[in-house]
């Protein structure tokens, strides 16, 4: 990796060298803070996470052949066969050393922030811009302060341009990750209600959101929502007017004659610079029209054809957790549970009302809505009673106030909607081939951490009688 010896890794995140370095000149091949992932020539970066130490594993990643280690301290016992590198905090050496070796790449980043949209608004951006550039991206969820660096240090040297998703969760996030992006194009899907607990409101999800514009290029462009009403308050970023998409006429780049072809994906025509490019969009929903209105104007902003931008959104697919379509032979299954905030459940209730057949939605706990939780999971209930989905299951502690709105709104339910709750995943799937019937579409979603993946699994394999 360029650049990236020993000698130069000690001197871009102020650490001292422990241990003899027999191969000053040799860069380092790849970076990891999982010592199982160490593979020879790889740099080890040493740290105490949640349910382990990566402390504990030096002489294992020395054993797989590390060129070195990045670590906090040794511990004792513990006679390394490498250099280490000694640092006052290992993740925030992490992020110097991704911040340096993108700076050395000389490629165009385009960085994608927003309370809900993320993952699939790059998808499609990826999409649209590897039909002319070599496209990397943000793979899984490795989006947040320790995710985002290890994309960049992955990004290849032959890369022309990174497309990196950035999530955050608390004040001073985007600070870091905006640092080490440095974006040329700035994207913010919208501004919705997450993780409150920590930012307190929309405002503070404004404020900290709108932290990826602190290391934006001087030449680089800002790409807003139009629609939302809180991005609408961005007049003017690094001097110059931001570009807004979206749905309306007024968008600078907006999707209209938009056409909802339920799990199928959907068409539009989107206007841009006066003229009009047709696209299909096959990931379902029609929010996914502001993503690709998103994927236009950044397409159109790096000389992209309007016959490269609409053969990237056709082609954009979405990755598991995020409205992945599985077919089964006795279900449609919408697993959309990697995430949830009371806006998207909304969106993803929205898309699964225009779904022909009898529709089921699995919805669980939204974590992070701090003092407001109870009332937005009442809020989100009473929307999903409106909805008219025939079969309401909601799973999980909080989930218990969805149920509750539900119920409260169940006379306004369209055709006398069955409403259910269950305090657990167990109890849920004894009780799911019960309450399913062959033929159904069925929506799961909550937030990452119900594990709502096993109730998909567990879906996958349900054989329902005809």
């Amino acid at each position: 990796m360029k650049n990236l010896t020993i000698p130069a890794i000690a001197g871009i995140c102020k650490g001292t060298v422990n241990g003899e370095v027999t191969a000053p000149a040799r860069e380092a091949l790849g970076f990891v803070t999982d010592s199982r992932q160490v593979l020879p020539g790889y740099v080890f970066i040493a740290a105490k996470g949640e349910n382990s130490d990566g402390h504990n594993y030096i002489a294992s990643a020395f054993e797989k052949g590390a060129l070195a280690v990045v670590a906090q301290h040794i511990p004792e016992g513990i006679s390394p066969e490498g250099p280490v590198i000694l640092v006052r905090d290992s993740f925030e050496a992490l992020r110097d050393i991704a911040a340096f070796y993108r700076r050395q790449l000389g490629i165009k980043v385009v960085g994608i922030t927003g309370s809900v949209g993320k993952t699939s608004t790059k998808e499609i951006i990826a999409s649209v811009l590897s039909q002319r550039f070599r496209t990397h991206k943000t793979e899984g969820n490795y989006n947040n302060e320790i995710g985002l660096p290890l994309t960049v240090l992955r990004i290849p040297e032959d890369a022309e341009l990174a497309v990196l998703e950035m999530g955050i969760d608390d004040v001073g996030e985007m600070h870091m990750l905006s640092r080490v992006a440095a974006p040329d194009a700035a994207v913010i899907t919208n501004i919705g209600e997450c993780h409150l607990e920590k930012l307190g409101d929309r405002d503070g999800v404004l404020r900290e959101k709108t932290g990826i514009f602190e290391y934006l290029s001087e030449d680089g462009m800002a790409f807003l929502n139009g629609d939302d009403d809180k991005l609408q308050t961005v007049k003017e970023v690094k001097g110059r007017k931001p570009v807004s998409f979206g749905l309306r006429e007024a968008d600078d780049v907006w999707a209209g004659n938009v056409q909802d072809r339920g799990l199928l994906g959907s068409t539009s025509l989107i206007h841009i610079g006066g003229r009009e490019i047709p696209v299909q969009v096959n990931i379902p929903g029609i929010q996914m029209q502001i993503n690709a209105a998103a994927a236009a104007a950044v397409g159109s902003w790096f000389g992209l054809t309007d016959e490269e931008i609409r053969k990237g959104i056709e082609e954009a697919r979405t990755i598991a957790g995020r409205n992945n379509l599985i077919k089964t032979g006795s279900l449609v299954i919408d697993d959309d549970c990697y995430n949830a905030s009371p806006s998207a459940v909304r969106a993803a209730l929205d898309m699964l009302s225009g779904v022909p057949g009898r529709r089921a939605a699995v919805l669980g706990d939204m974590f992070e809505l701090g003092e407001y939780e109870v009332r937005l999971h009442e809020e989100t209930g009473a929307y999903a009673a409106k909805s008219g989905c025939e079969v309401l299951i909601f799973v999980g502690d909080l989930a218990r106030h969805m149920y509750e709105g539900a119920r409260a709104h169940s006379e306004t339910c369209s055709q006398g909607a069955e409403v259910y709750y269950f305090p657990d995943k167990a109890s849920l799937s004894e009780a799911l081939p019960g309450l399913l019937k062959k033929g159904d579409t069925v929506l799961v979603k909550a937030s990452h951490g119900m594990g709502l993946s096993e109730t998909v699994d567990f879906l996958r394999g349900l054989k329902l009688p005809d």
